[in-house]
């Protein structure tokens, strides 16, 4: 009954259902003017049946979401096939600059989770006092809303953060007072519930990430060549020392890929081998950048260059260079340049929709 309620007389001759599927091969930058249109077509085009039929007819597109130093909590969109950005509502949160956060993308949403304030006194040079919160946002791009979502168990800054089989899993990092914690926990989009999950077996004083290889969450800790590896059908984490180096990391096509002393290079999970796959030594002048696999590709973002011997400011940065490696000859390109956010990248993830 609510679909034939919502999706009634959308396009006059034509049965809901294959009218639907017009609509759901709309590109998402013109959804904001299809919706002008009517009523009906407003609510086809932020309803949950919409992006089940993209997803059958394989029209989803994935759009690059990041977040930067400036401007304070806004986030923007890249439309890679039309090299096109777009700004989404600035997040709500009540904390200055929060930064630190973890970033991920499922069930056609957007999810910001815990972080803490980067916010400083001109004066005193002091923070905000937010060291860690425990606050989770959704951002649902059909309707262009952020919503709160059930809190994280425990409050939390540079932890790992990722997605597997649809749910989001988070672990270690620090919480309150600096502390690290080796906590972790996973959440249900679904159900709005988090549940927590076995500890990892070490706890290191430093940050550290997450990536997902083979269907599998791999955690690594900055300065440390042992990785922690999530075996879910045993409910456990397992530790080896894959001897990976250390740097930007982002994964294109099931591969993994470090920036390491201006160096691109393919990491292979199970080993210690490495295979040399570009020069970047122009980014060895540049700090602060967001770096993420999108197709067959690898894009660094923003960034900060100075201040230096030639640079006596600090310049933040609006660019994206791409990297294309899924040929034999990987070579550079830039794209568009960020419209409204530059500087340190605070988060970037990829959106489904």
């Amino acid at each position: 009954m609510r679909c034939k309620t919502i999706m009634s007389s959308l396009i006059d001759g034509l049965p809901d259902a294959v009218a639907l599927h017009c609509l759901a091969r709309v590109p998402f930058y013109l959804h904001p003017r299809f919706q002008l249109v009517c009523r009906s077509w407003r609510a086809a085009l932020t309803s949950l049946e919409l992006f089940k039929v993209r997803q059958e007819l394989g029209s989803t597109e994935e759009l690059l979401c990041v977040c930067a130093f400036k401007p304070e909590n806004v986030w923007q969109l890249y439309d890679p096939l039309r090299d096109l950005w777009l700004t989404i509502p600035v997040l709500p949160s009540g904390i200055k600059h929060l930064a630190n956060f973890g970033v991920v993308s499922t069930s056609g949403k957007l999810f910001v989770l815990g972080g803490g304030s980067d916010a400083v006194d001109p004066l005193t040079g002091d923070h905000d006092g937010i060291f860690a919160t425990d606050e989770v946002w959704s951002y649902d791009p059909a309707i262009r809303q952020w919503s709160r979502c059930a809190r994280m168990l425990v409050p939390r800054v540079m932890f790992a953060c990722c997605v597997l089989d649809g749910k989001i899993v988070i672990a270690g990092g620090f919480t309150n007072c600096r502390k690290s914690v080796s906590k972790a926990e996973i959440y249900d989009p679904e159900k709005d519930v988090w549940d927590p999950m076995p500890d990892l077996t070490n706890t290191h004083n430093t940050g550290c990430s997450g990536v997902v290889i083979g269907g599998k969450v791999y955690v690594v800790h900055r300065g440390f060549s042992t990785v922690q590896i999530l075996e879910h059908r045993e409910n456990r984490w397992a530790v080896e020392d894959y001897g990976w180096l250390q740097g930007p990391m982002a994964v294109v096509r099931g591969e993994l890929y470090v920036l390491s002393h201006g160096l691109v290079f393919k990491q292979y999970k199970d080993d210690k081998v490495k295979k040399l796959v570009s020069s970047a030594s122009e980014f060895q002048s540049r700090i602060g950048f967001g770096m993420i696999g999108l197709g067959d590709e690898l894009y660094v973002i923003g960034g900060v260059i100075g201040p230096g011997r030639w640079n006596l400011i600090i310049k933040m940065l609006p660019d994206v260079d791409v990297l294309a490696v899924g040929g034999e000859r990987p070579t550079w390109r830039q794209v568009a340049p960020m419209t409204r956010c530059r500087g340190t990248i605070l988060g970037c993830t990829l959106l489904t929709i």
